[in-house]
């Protein structure tokens, strides 16, 4: 099988960790279709680590912890698909998952059999607990040969965290996401890093097989379970647009990770503007390019990238700790002088026209802040 857009959905790790149950998914379901993050396109839901028994049952299949989901993992997958959404689950490429449950790691085909029989059609599958004997990119083709032949689309999320040099095999491994980064924290640090780092990965992303830059920190605040451990300190809401404008432009899967049911209205209006979320999900799937580097420091990024029918979007970020002026022309996205043409900018977070200034861009932007535009292209007057 083959996905044609990043996916977008929701996942119980960041801020619940472990400490997940069958009420807190079914609210979550229901709160995410009444919300209207459905007809935003989000789609997924992802249960994450620490929903299994800690033992296999007697012909070594995996179980769902009964206190947790008493109702079982193919009662709650029915539900899921009766709200018109998908399910998606989380196993480990090694002996353990990262929490200490049972992993995948020689039950692939059993694993995947059952998750086909629960109607999972999703599959996060991490990298912890993993024998040394064996490099990480035969790990990921022994669970895509599995669920190639389980009788069920599965969508395969290779969670590798881009080590072992991961964007050198992982499309020969099934896959359909892949890591492409280290973890994410709830903070403006992390997310400048992961920034920092994909932007190496770039060239790596293609039709099929998305670059994953990790789950959304967008609501948290500082309600979060990250790496063990509860963060306290969160993002401001530049931090967040900022976070979600590269996410988006950059192609990644858009996960949230946030509590949402109980997340700030400013947090909504971000995760469901359809503009900025129609950038991800553009079907031409072209890959983003940086322009304007010669003229900029290496935390002011300016990164344009070509649209179905012609359009461009452009992003602005400051990534930096002072106001900077932007100033770029069109030559560099191939409107030259000779062309007799122009664009007309729309701003994507204020809805404003951007005026331009002799077929230029100049606009200065605050600290950690971002100017997401979609540009057309038309006949200069």
């Amino acid at each position: 099988m083959t996905i044609n857009r990043p996916p977008m959905g929701w996942n119980t790790w960041n801020t619940f960790g472990p400490e997940i149950n069958e009420q807190l998914v079914r609210e979550t379901v229901d709160f995410i279709v009444s919300s209207g993050l459905t007809k935003a396109g989000y789609e997924y839901i992802i249960i994450d680590d620490g929903w299994s028994e800690m033992e296999r049952d007697a012909e070594g299949r995996l179980v769902a912890d009964h206190k947790k989901f008493p109702s079982g993992m193919k009662a709650l997958g029915d539900y899921i698909h009766s709200k018109g959404l998908k399910f998606g689950m989380y196993s480990c490429c090694g002996t353990m998952t990262c929490g200490g449950y049972p992993g995948s790691y020689d039950h692939e085909f059993i694993d995947a059999e059952t998750f086909a029989s629960w109607g999972v059609d999703y599959l996060k599958y991490d990298f912890c607990y993993h024998t040394g004997t064996l490099a990480g990119k035969y790990f990921y083709r022994r669970i895509g040969a599995a669920l190639a032949n389980c009788g069920r689309d599965i969508v395969l999320a290779a969670c590798s965290w881009g080590m072992e040099e991961t964007q050198e095999w992982i499309k020969t491994t099934g896959s359909h996401t892949w890591r492409s980064t280290h973890d994410i924290q709830n903070s403006w640090a992390s997310i400048k890093s992961i920034t920092e780092q994909q932007i190496k990965m770039l060239p790596y992303g293609a039709h099929g097989c998305f670059n994953d830059m990790d789950m959304l920190i967008v609501g948290m605040g500082g309600n979060s379970f990250i790496d063990g451990f509860f963060e306290t300190n969160g993002c401001t809401l530049h931090d967040h647009k900022t976070h979600f404008s590269i996410w988006s432009l950059f192609g990644s899967p858009l996960i949230i990770g946030c509590d949402i049911r109980n997340m700030p209205a400013e947090a909504t209006d971000i995760l469901t503007n359809k503009d900025v979320i129609a950038i991800n999900q553009d079907p031409a799937l072209c890959q983003p390019y940086r322009i304007a580097l010669d003229r900029c420091p290496d935390d002011i990024l300016v990164y344009a990238r070509l649209l179905e029918g012609g359009d461009f979007a452009i992003g602005c970020f400051n990534m930096s700790e002072g106001d900077y002026r932007f100033i770029f022309g069109l030559d560099e996205l191939g409107i030259t002088a000779t062309s007799g043409k122009t664009i007309v900018a729309k701003e994507l977070w204020s809805g404003k026209d951007q005026p331009l200034r002799c077929d230029s861009f100049d606009l200065t932007i605050e600290p950690h802040g971002t100017r997401l535009f979609r540009c057309k292209v038309v006949d200069k007057k």
